[in-house]
């Protein structure tokens, strides 16, 4: 029976340790993860499936361009008069005023093979463009995504250093307490050193709001609950590089690759157009032998050759329409790369600042903090004032919270390098 209890007991231990495990792991959220999340639940992220569909919609279309296409014509008339032959002795046929005509024809063009790939490769560039500029408006999430985690980042890390300096000012406190109870202290002191533990409790209550503003902010970005619990997972620091590689460039090369196309297609179309075709239907009289009484069938059958040279008139000129079309494609292009270029400079430059102010905090947290080591003693000892002991604590957590936010910008600066890169 102990045995039964025992055995019990270890796996509901068990079992709540995995739980805990499952949940401390839900609980936590990463920034590639907000990245993912954010472009999957933003509404604009459902073209996607609408852009292919609509390309595979149209690409079937032009295809059936060259299978074989049926016509049906028919016409009735009546005229005012017609051909006649009148030879002696001879009984020729008269042509009805009254004429009927109903036929069919198929036709398979041997030429337009050309142009229907042609036709097809344009549009599948189209559609190939609209998914480059839907990738670059769905890519700029990132940067509000970044704003907002690395906010959080921030706040969480100001908290820690708002609570580092509650525990200093709680052992002043203790301390000065102690000398109160001594008589070797005076309780106005005390009391400044309570005043201003309120006033860091305050400024936590300060930090906690914001934060849930921005998580809440996060929250509908991602579609995910995000609770004051969540732990944010402070992502390491990333392998830059910079060189460019971001949607919008992927965007413009389809838009003049795309005049190249439509250039060809001009091209194309001002050749001969052959076409094979079968007409055969019934007709009073015939189209084949109008000497023919009564309603009769026929057929014809051969090729046709079609070619309009108006094209021609005005191919030199589309040819430097194109041209000048795929220069402004250029343009903007280098116009992004550069002011592209230009923001990595100062984002570079905001590194490297980073990093210096980074290596000065940790000296000056040294310093401070020797400070406040020494001042906690002369308060004990009643040497200083709480008001000099609530100054160095308070130069110290200073030092501490300069140091975080330079951490934190340092780290949000990298990832909107990377970003700007689109590496």
């Amino acid at each position: 029976m102990i045995n039964k209890l025992l055995s019990k007991a270890l796996c509901v231990t068990f079992l709540l340790g995995t739980s805990s495990t499952f949940a401390q792991e839900a609980n936590t959220i990463s920034l590639e993860h907000c990245y993912r999340q954010a472009e999957l639940n933003y509404p604009l992220s459902k073209q996607r499936g609408l852009i292919e569909q609509t390309k595979q919609y149209n690409v079937d279309n032009i295809a059936k361009g060259v299978i074989p296409q049926l016509t049906v014509n028919g016409q009735a008339t009546y005229q005012s008069d017609v051909t006649s032959i009148s030879i002696p002795q001879f009984h020729t046929p008269t042509v009805p005023k009254d004429q009927y005509n109903l036929h069919g024809e198929v036709s398979q063009t041997l030429t337009d093979f050309a142009i229907n790939k042609q036709k097809q490769e344009i549009s599948s560039t189209d559609a190939d463009i609209q998914q480059a500029n839907l990738e670059a408006q769905l890519f700029a999430l990132k940067d509000r995504v970044n704003q907002l985690f690395f906010g959080v980042i921030l706040l969480d890390a100001q908290l820690e250093q708002n609570e580092l300096s509650k525990k200093d000012i709680q052992t002043g406190i203790a301390n000065m307490q102690a000398n109160v109870n001594n008589g070797t202290a005076f309780n106005s002191s005390l009391n400044k050193l309570k005043a201003e533990l309120l006033k860091a409790n305050q400024h936590t209550i300060d930090l906690k709001a914001s934060r849930k503003a921005y998580t809440d902010m996060l929250g509908l970005f991602i579609g995910q609950k995000i609770t004051e619990s969540t732990v944010f997972t402070k992502p390491g620091e990333p392998v830059l590089t910079d060189s460019i590689s971001r949607p919008e460039i992927k965007a413009y090369d389809l838009q003049a690759k795309q005049y190249q196309e439509q250039l060809r297609l001009t091209k194309i179309s001002n050749y001969p157009q052959l076409t094979a075709f079968f007409q055969g239907g019934m007709g009073n009289p015939s189209p084949v032998n109008f000497l023919a009484s009564g309603l009769s069938s026929y057929y014809i059958t051969g090729v046709r050759l079609s070619w309009s040279i108006g094209g021609l008139y005005t191919l030199k000129k589309s040819r430097l329409i194109s041209k000048n079309n795929q220069d402004m494609v250029w343009d903007q292009k280098n116009t992004f790369l550069f002011n592209t270029n230009l923001t990595l400079q100062q984002q570079n430059a905001d590194i490297d600042r980073y990093r210096q102010l980074i290596q000065s905090d940790d000296e000056i947290i040294n310093l401070r903090g020797s400070v406040k080591q020494t001042s906690a003693v002369q308060l004990q000892n009643g040497v200083i004032t709480a008001n000099d002991y609530l100054t160095d604590i308070n130069a110290e957590a200073q030092a501490r919270q300069d140091r975080a936010l330079h951490q934190v910008q340092l780290l949000m600066a990298q990832y909107n390098h990377k970003t700007t890169t689109g590496n």
